[in-house]
């Protein structure tokens, strides 16, 4: 009943927040902190009732407990009075303590129930054995299985047309560079060959197969339906169907198939303005995401999607974070130089921390690994909020700010970094796998990165022409990656002085400004916010923004460019942000568009 009252009142402040009651609003919570019933939270009437007796307020006891007995108990019927009684001295005969010697019964029961954990066991193990069993006698029949046939029970009808369709593809394609095999992994032989009609790279981007290859499978089919047209025709509209699902390429003789299956794809449309941030805990259990209303809403998608809290601010929110331990704490920075840390099990602020009043937009939050502190970075006020009409002009100089390190055990803040040549907006934060590397990215277009053993700046380099709206650090963490307003996706290596390794040129739907048309020809235009790109866990793919969804593409080196893997559609706004966490068995991927609508799509990984 406790929860569903607190739900209620958060429907009811939600509601008065929409029709602008502001007065109504206020009278709401004030009566809610005097409220003597505590929302029907046992806890907490427990906890006024000991306040009280430890403060040796038997006046005020005495009130209370006639309001608990007038409100509550008067109503009990005759019928339930014995229970409660017997509840109690229940409670009370369970946390006395006995002898040891009592204490038999609970030793039989525990005895008995690591019997049957250890016979079920057993069971699971016997049929284990014999799973290997048959598989050891198919294997010496049939030899090893192919890879594409593993955990084929999982997969739908239409995943079985698809893999059944690389398989036809895969037999018909050459096999791969003898000596490729005996190579070291990062010496493996390049998939560039010389010019010719066979691996010409429109052939590789649309996923043509050899004509030698493609005309012997045809002939193979005629052969084998010579006396059947029909059959024929089937033979060849199923060859072109695996075609174009299967998108499989040739380079140099070997067969480069689609890295991931998209198993699913669901929507969460509890957002009724445009997504900032959206991003997945480190468990992989639960997203958190803030839109330009400043509504935070925390959900679950496992087993379904479900809403399990959410956060409405008087004031505006503009970042969010998760802790990196416990994992149910959440950040979130505030446009008033204030961070507040959220309790999402318990549904309540612990802490609001004052930052900088000189400085109150806090643009990012960054948690350490370790969970004992937390990058902070405060930036004076803008001329403009993060969705602004088209025809208003961008401010051009970067803006002042700040970085601070804060303690998250004693709350309070323990240095300001330097930032060379001087004070400037931190628009994005990252830290490395162990918290001892910080990289920044800033207003003015530089990229800082920080020793966080010393507290002190290790390199910076101008890494864009205008400013830095995304960074991260890559899957080896020698190099960190990064998103400029130019709309340039560029590598630099950290052992070098920020020496660029590769750059990509990408479109403005992957960098922004996001547009989104309205009627009588508005437009609305959002600058970048939150994380423009997210990797998958092995660092081999990237995820990016599109126009109605998100695009993932294979790094290759710089000059192979960047190559479209899997388009992940279904928005009808510009995607501003997306995440991929990779802690579940399948991949997933956040896509957050500006209509307010999340997409997560679950991807299968296909290992080579």
């Amino acid at each position: 009943m406790a929860s569903a009252v607190e739900r209620t009142d958060d429907l009811v402040r939600e509601y008065l927040i929409y029709r602008g009651f502001t007065s109504t609003l206020k009278l709401l919570d004030s009566e809610i902190k005097t409220d003597k019933e505590k929302g029907f939270r046992v806890d907490k009437i427990i906890d006024q009732l000991q306040q009280l007796i430890q403060s040796y307020d038997l006046t005020g006891l005495k009130e209370y407990w006639a309001y608990l007995d007038r409100r509550l108990f008067s109503r009990l019927e005759d019928v339930y009075r014995p229970t409660v009684l017997q509840n109690n001295l229940r409670v009370l005969f369970q946390s006395s303590p006995q002898p040891v010697l009592l204490s038999f019964d609970n030793e039989v029961q525990r005895v008995t129930s690591v019997q049957e954990e250890s016979e079920q066991l057993r069971q699971q193990l016997f049929a284990l054995q014999g799973e290997s069993r048959l598989k050891k006698d198919e294997e010496m029949v049939h030899h090893k299985l192919p890879q594409y046939v593993q955990h084929m029970d999982r997969l739908s009808d239409t995943e079985l047309d698809l893999v059944s369709s690389q398989r036809n593809v895969n037999m018909t394609t050459p096999s791969r560079n003898f000596f490729s095999t005996f190579l070291p992994q990062g010496r493996r032989v390049s998939g560039k060959t010389s010019p010719g009609p066979q691996s010409s790279p429109t052939q590789a981007s649309l996923g043509r197969k050899d004509p030698a290859a493609t005309s012997a499978q045809v002939h193979h089919s005629e052969k084998k339906n010579d006396s059947d047209p029909d059959t024929q025709t089937e033979a060849l509209s199923d060859q072109t169907d695996s075609t174009n699902q299967t998108r499989v390429c040739e380079v140099g003789g070997a067969s480069v198939e689609q890295p991931f299956i998209k198993l699913s794809q669901e929507e969460y449309i509890e957002h009724h303005s445009s997504i900032m941030h959206c991003r997945v805990d480190c468990s992989g259990r639960r997203v958190a995401s803030l839109d330009v209303d400043g509504v935070v809403k925390v959900w679950a998608f496992n087993p379904i999607m479900q809403t399990k809290a959410t956060i409405m601010s008087k004031s505006p929110l503009l970042s969010l974070e998760w802790a990196a331990k416990p994992d149910r704490l959440l950040l979130l920075g505030s446009g008033v130089g204030t961070v507040k840390l959220y309790d999402t099990d318990a549904k309540k602020n612990l802490y609001e921390m004052t930052i900088d009043n000189i400085h109150p937009r806090i643009l990012s939050l960054a948690c350490s690994p370790s969970g004992t502190s937390f990058v902070c970075s405060a930036a004076a006020p803008a001329a403009q909020s993060g969705v602004v009409t088209e025809g208003e002009a961008r401010v051009s100089p970067p803006v002042s700010g700040q970085l601070l390190l804060w303690d998250t055990k004693t709350v309070k803040q323990q240095l300001q970094f330097a930032l060379e040549p001087g004070p400037v907006a931190i628009n994005c934060t990252a830290f490395n796998h162990n918290g001892n590397l910080l990289v920044t990215g800033a207003a003015d277009g530089m990229i800082r990165l920080f020793d966080m053993q010393r507290y002190e700046s290790a390199l910076s380099w101008k890494a864009h022409d205008g400013e830095v709206y995304s960074v991260e650090f890559s899957y080896d963490e020698n190099t960190v990656f990064s998103i400029g307003e130019e709309g340039k996706f560029v590598q630099w290596n950290i052992h070098r002085s920020g020496v660029k390794e590769s750059e990509y040129l990408l479109s403005q739907d992957a960098v922004g400004p996001f547009v989104l048309s309205g009627y009588s020809g508005y437009k609305q235009v959002q600058v970048p916010r939150g994380r423009l790109f997210a990797f998958d866990s092995e660092g081999k793919h990237v995820l990016t923004c599109s126009s109605n969804g998100g695009n993932i593409y294979r790094l290759n080196k710089a000059d192979a460019g960047l190559e479209s893997v899997l388009c992940l559609g279904g928005h009808k706004a510009p995607v501003v942000t997306v995440d991929w966490c990779s802690a579940m068995d399948c991949g997933i991927c956040l896509t957050a568009s500006m209509d307010g609508k999340i997409k997560l799509s679950t991807l299968l990984a296909q290992k080579p």
